[in-house]
């Protein structure tokens, strides 16, 4: 008997390849339009990282009322739980930067004399 593939797995095999899509073209984008993107998916209300956490908030309720039935075990509703307040605290972390990266993929590239010195990337810790 032939069972077809339901359309929301389709779709998101089909969101995971375009994903994986958006990932290799990124990395050969010009630095202005890879700020732009970037800006795009990480945009905690409208991006690719919002839809994501709210994707897996909704994955916990579902988990939670699943396990509350017995049909999960408690331990996998508390791991999708802790993933949706991890991927929610990332996106505030990086809501912060959100204007920064608008703006350097709206800047004009510039052809200044000299070029901007590179950030170190290491930040220590205070104590």
């Amino acid at each position: 008997m032939f069972h077809p593939t339901p359309y929301p797995v389709r779709l998101a095999d089909e969101i995971t390849r375009q994903l994986g899509q958006l990932a290799d073209r990124l990395s050969q984008l010009p630095p202005p339009q890879a700020a732009q993107v970037i800006a795009r998916v990480l945009d905690p209300d409208a991006g690719v990282l919002g839809g994501i956490t709210h994707l897996v908030a909704t994955s916990s309720v579902f988990a939670k009322d699943q396990a509350e039935r017995g049909a999960l075990p408690a331990e996998v509703w508390l791991a999708v739980g802790r993933a949706s307040n991890e991927l929610h605290d990332i996106a505030l972390d990086l809501d912060e930067h959100k204007d920064t990266l608008q703006r350097v993929g709206t800047e004009p590239a510039t052809t200044a004399a000299t070029p901007p010195a590179p950030a170190p990337l290491v930040i220590r810790r205070r104590r």
